[in-house]
């Protein structure tokens, strides 16, 4: 009884766990275990980039091995750890096809500098919502070094983003890596993120010099601990977890486009 209360209490220390929980379907289950494992691998990424958080606030972080696809919603700073938001499914860079990049590692700044953008809703020859259903957030973290996933695969550029897909065709096979460089996300987990703000500190920063933003929601409950970090690692898992289940339809990549025209070297 003791035990469950304490960690009842820890539970409830932790920002939008209860929100996460009841707004994302099919959230994944990692064992604190794989979390602890995690917050190492964040803390030595964070490190080898001299990012130095000094209050608690939110982290996403993304698993890219093949065998995963998952991210992983952080909470914590530098110096009292991290807990665990809430996991979900993605899908990321699927090599073997032009214009398909190996998704980066590394940490990467969610900043004004490469303003967000609202997805338009329309589908493209094939009838696929490429950004998922209009207004859907897409966050911009702008053109980063990727290695090619065809040809000769030397290093490029590829314009990153984190952003929803299609919810009939391409959300049921969040899970396996299917994108062409960039992270697709579960609808309920942007609408989470957008509505509470996780990753803006630099976009509340701008409202607070007096800046008007037009892709923030009206109705957009901002939480003090809002974060700007992506990390991106590659466990090197070799077989799929056993708390990252199948996908709901089968893995095999589809040949899709967004739906806006992709510029020479953007990724999605």
């Amino acid at each position: 009884m003791v035990l469950a209360m304490a960690v009842a209490a820890a539970t409830a220390q932790v920002p939008l766990r209860e929100a996460f929980a009841r707004s994302v379907p099919n959230a994944l289950d990692p064992p604190d275990v794989v979390v602890a494992s995690y917050a190492v691998l964040l803390d030595d990424v964070l490190g080898r980039y001299d990012i130095y958080l000094p209050r608690d606030q939110f982290v996403l972080l993304v698993d890219s091995a093949p065998a995963v696809q998952a991210l992983l919603l952080m909470w914590g700073s530098s110096t009292s750890g991290w807990s665990l938001v809430g996991a979900a499914p993605v899908s990321t860079g699927l090599p073997g096809r032009f214009e398909h990049f190996v998704t980066p590692l590394g940490a990467f700044e969610h900043s004004l500098a490469n303003p967000d953008f609202r997805a338009e809703g329309t589908r493209n020859a094939l009838g696929i919502r490429g950004y998922g259903v209009k207004g859907s957030r897409v966050y911009d973290f702008g053109w980063v070094p990727a290695r090619k996933g065809w040809g000769d695969h030397a290093w490029s550029v590829m314009r990153l983003q984190v952003h929803s897909t299609d919810p009939d065709v391409l959300e049921p096979r969040l899970g396996t890596a299917q994108s062409k460089g960039c992270i697709r996300i579960p609808a309920a987990v942007n609408e989470l993120v957008d509505l509470h703000g996780v990753l803006d500190a630099g976009y509340d920063e701008a409202l607070d010099a007096g800046q008007r933003l037009w892709v923030l929601r009206p109705d957009r409950q901002p939480h003090a601990g809002a974060g700007r970090w992506l990390v991106l690692i590659d466990s090197e898992a070799v077989l799929r977890p056993g708390w990252v289940p199948p996908p709901l339809q089968s893995p095999e990549p589809l040949r899709l486009e967004a739906d806006q025209p992709a510029r020479p070297g953007t990724a999605r």
